[in-house]
Protein backbone atom coordinates (compact mmCIF):
# COMPACT_ATOMS: atom_id res chain seq x y z
CA UNK A 1 0.00 0.00 0.00
CA UNK A 2 0.97 3.61 -0.60
CA UNK A 3 1.37 4.46 3.09
CA UNK A 4 3.15 1.27 4.11
CA UNK A 5 6.78 1.43 5.16
CA UNK A 6 9.20 -1.21 6.37
CA UNK A 7 10.31 -0.51 9.93
CA UNK A 8 13.66 -1.54 11.40
CA UNK A 9 13.72 -1.15 15.19
CA UNK A 10 17.19 -1.88 16.61
CA UNK A 11 17.32 -3.31 20.13
CA UNK A 12 20.27 -1.20 21.22
CA UNK A 13 22.00 -1.72 24.55
CA UNK A 14 20.66 0.25 27.51
CA UNK A 15 22.17 1.88 30.59
CA UNK A 16 23.03 1.28 33.34
CA UNK A 17 24.25 -2.17 32.27
CA UNK A 18 25.67 -0.68 29.06
CA UNK A 19 26.37 3.06 29.52
CA UNK A 20 27.41 5.58 26.89
CA UNK A 21 28.60 5.08 24.18
CA UNK A 22 27.01 1.63 23.83
CA UNK A 23 23.64 2.82 22.49
CA UNK A 24 25.27 5.14 19.96
CA UNK A 25 27.61 2.36 18.77
CA UNK A 26 24.63 0.06 18.29
CA UNK A 27 22.49 2.48 16.28
CA UNK A 28 25.50 3.34 14.10
CA UNK A 29 26.04 -0.37 13.47
CA UNK A 30 22.31 -0.71 12.68
CA UNK A 31 22.45 2.12 10.15
CA UNK A 32 25.55 0.66 8.50
CA UNK A 33 23.78 -2.72 8.41
CA UNK A 34 20.85 -1.23 6.46
CA UNK A 35 23.28 0.30 3.99
CA UNK A 36 25.05 -3.06 3.62
CA UNK A 37 21.68 -4.69 2.86
CA UNK A 38 21.31 -2.47 -0.17
CA UNK A 39 19.10 0.27 1.22
CA UNK A 40 20.19 3.69 0.07
CA UNK A 41 20.49 6.46 2.63
CA UNK A 42 17.79 8.26 0.63
CA UNK A 43 15.45 5.35 1.43
CA UNK A 44 15.85 5.77 5.21
CA UNK A 45 13.93 7.97 7.64
CA UNK A 46 15.08 8.02 11.26
CA UNK A 47 12.49 8.20 14.02
CA UNK A 48 13.08 8.38 17.77
CA UNK A 49 11.15 9.31 20.87
CA UNK A 50 12.39 10.85 24.12
CA UNK A 51 15.96 9.64 24.77
CA UNK A 52 15.73 7.83 21.45
CA UNK A 53 15.03 11.17 19.81
CA UNK A 54 18.28 12.52 21.19
CA UNK A 55 20.05 9.36 20.06
CA UNK A 56 18.84 9.95 16.50
CA UNK A 57 20.57 13.34 16.38
CA UNK A 58 23.69 11.92 18.03
CA UNK A 59 23.70 9.32 15.24
CA UNK A 60 23.48 12.08 12.61
CA UNK A 61 26.54 13.75 14.16
CA UNK A 62 28.36 10.41 14.09
CA UNK A 63 27.43 9.90 10.42
CA UNK A 64 28.93 13.32 9.64
CA UNK A 65 32.09 12.44 11.55
CA UNK A 66 32.50 9.19 9.62
CA UNK A 67 31.56 10.69 6.25
CA UNK A 68 28.57 8.39 5.82
CA UNK A 69 25.53 9.45 3.78
CA UNK A 70 22.65 11.11 5.60
CA UNK A 71 19.16 9.61 5.77
CA UNK A 72 16.25 11.20 3.91
CA UNK A 73 14.58 12.78 6.94
CA UNK A 74 14.08 12.71 10.70
CA UNK A 75 10.95 12.36 12.84
CA UNK A 76 11.52 13.30 16.48
CA UNK A 77 8.91 12.76 19.20
CA UNK A 78 9.57 14.75 22.38
CA UNK A 79 13.34 14.41 21.89
CA UNK A 80 15.66 14.74 24.88
CA UNK A 81 18.66 16.51 23.37
CA UNK A 82 20.11 18.57 26.24
CA UNK A 83 21.27 16.62 29.29
CA UNK A 84 22.45 19.84 30.98
CA UNK A 85 18.79 20.67 31.78
CA UNK A 86 19.11 24.25 30.55
CA UNK A 87 15.49 24.64 29.42
CA UNK A 88 13.17 26.93 31.37
CA UNK A 89 10.29 24.50 30.80
CA UNK A 90 11.73 22.34 33.60
CA UNK A 91 10.37 25.09 35.86
CA UNK A 92 7.45 26.50 33.89
CA UNK A 93 5.90 23.07 33.21
CA UNK A 94 6.98 21.46 36.49
CA UNK A 95 3.41 21.19 37.79
CA UNK A 96 1.82 20.51 34.41
CA UNK A 97 3.78 17.49 33.20
CA UNK A 98 2.06 14.27 34.37
CA UNK A 99 4.73 11.93 33.06
CA UNK A 100 8.20 13.30 33.88
CA UNK A 101 10.11 15.05 36.64
CA UNK A 102 13.50 16.73 36.45
CA UNK A 103 14.71 14.52 39.33
CA UNK A 104 13.87 11.35 37.42
CA UNK A 105 15.61 12.63 34.28
CA UNK A 106 18.68 13.61 36.30
CA UNK A 107 18.78 10.05 37.63
CA UNK A 108 18.52 8.63 34.10
CA UNK A 109 21.27 10.97 32.89
CA UNK A 110 23.57 9.82 35.71
CA UNK A 111 23.02 6.21 34.64
CA UNK A 112 23.63 6.96 30.96
CA UNK A 113 27.10 8.33 31.60
CA UNK A 114 29.30 10.53 29.46
CA UNK A 115 29.75 14.29 29.68
CA UNK A 116 26.47 16.21 29.36
CA UNK A 117 28.26 18.80 27.19
CA UNK A 118 29.51 16.13 24.78
CA UNK A 119 27.57 16.59 21.50
CA UNK A 120 27.18 12.82 21.23
CA UNK A 121 25.37 12.93 24.61
CA UNK A 122 23.57 16.27 24.17
CA UNK A 123 23.42 16.64 20.38
CA UNK A 124 21.99 20.15 20.51
CA UNK A 125 25.56 21.28 21.37
CA UNK A 126 27.02 19.69 18.25
CA UNK A 127 27.55 21.10 14.78
CA UNK A 128 24.09 20.58 13.32
CA UNK A 129 24.91 21.92 9.85
CA UNK A 130 24.08 19.76 6.85
CA UNK A 131 21.41 17.57 8.43
CA UNK A 132 18.34 16.18 6.65
CA UNK A 133 14.87 17.75 7.09
CA UNK A 134 13.27 17.25 10.52
CA UNK A 135 9.79 17.31 11.96
CA UNK A 136 9.71 17.64 15.75
CA UNK A 137 6.65 16.94 17.92
CA UNK A 138 6.35 17.99 21.55
CA UNK A 139 3.63 18.52 24.11
CA UNK A 140 2.99 22.02 25.39
CA UNK A 141 2.83 20.74 28.98
CA UNK A 142 6.14 18.86 28.93
CA UNK A 143 9.14 19.75 31.04
CA UNK A 144 11.13 18.81 27.91
CA UNK A 145 9.31 21.39 25.77
CA UNK A 146 12.34 23.67 25.57
CA UNK A 147 14.55 20.81 24.34
CA UNK A 148 12.43 20.61 21.20
CA UNK A 149 12.27 24.38 20.80
CA UNK A 150 16.06 24.72 21.17
CA UNK A 151 16.65 21.84 18.76
CA UNK A 152 14.28 23.29 16.16
CA UNK A 153 15.74 26.79 16.39
CA UNK A 154 19.30 25.48 16.21
CA UNK A 155 18.49 23.37 13.16
CA UNK A 156 17.05 26.44 11.41
CA UNK A 157 20.02 28.60 12.41
CA UNK A 158 22.34 26.03 10.84
CA UNK A 159 20.45 26.14 7.54
CA UNK A 160 18.40 22.96 7.87
CA UNK A 161 14.71 22.41 7.23
CA UNK A 162 12.77 21.86 10.44
CA UNK A 163 9.12 21.95 11.42
CA UNK A 164 8.13 22.19 15.08
CA UNK A 165 4.71 20.94 16.20
CA UNK A 166 3.81 22.03 19.76
CA UNK A 167 0.46 20.64 20.87
CA UNK A 168 -1.18 22.56 23.69
CA UNK A 169 -1.64 20.83 27.06
CA UNK A 170 -0.19 17.53 25.81
CA UNK A 171 2.29 15.40 27.72
CA UNK A 172 5.52 13.58 26.90
CA UNK A 173 5.38 11.52 23.67
CA UNK A 174 1.59 11.95 23.45
CA UNK A 175 1.93 11.16 19.73
CA UNK A 176 2.29 7.46 20.55
CA UNK A 177 -0.96 7.30 22.57
CA UNK A 178 -3.26 5.56 20.11
CA UNK A 179 -6.79 6.91 20.00
CA UNK A 180 -6.02 10.52 20.87
CA UNK A 181 -7.26 12.94 18.24
CA UNK A 182 -3.98 14.83 18.69
CA UNK A 183 -2.06 11.63 17.99
CA UNK A 184 -4.08 10.95 14.85
CA UNK A 185 -3.37 14.48 13.61
CA UNK A 186 0.35 13.95 14.20
CA UNK A 187 0.35 10.67 12.29
CA UNK A 188 -1.17 12.51 9.35
CA UNK A 189 1.52 15.18 9.65
CA UNK A 190 4.21 12.46 9.64
CA UNK A 191 2.71 10.89 6.51
CA UNK A 192 2.59 14.30 4.83
CA UNK A 193 6.19 15.01 5.86
CA UNK A 194 7.43 11.74 4.35
CA UNK A 195 5.47 12.27 1.13
CA UNK A 196 6.74 15.83 0.79
CA UNK A 197 10.37 14.87 1.38
CA UNK A 198 10.12 11.94 -1.04
CA UNK A 199 8.61 14.29 -3.63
Amino acid sequence: EENERKVFAPAYRLAPESPYPAALEDVLESYEYLLSCGYGAEDIFLCGESAGGGLVYALLLKLKEKGLPMPRGVIALSPWVDLTFSGKSFLTNKDRDPSLTKERLEYYASLYGGDALDPFVSPVFGNLEGLPPSIVFVGGAEILLDDSVLLHNTLLEKGNQSRLVVTKDMWHVYTLYDGLKESQKDMNKIRDFIKKIEG
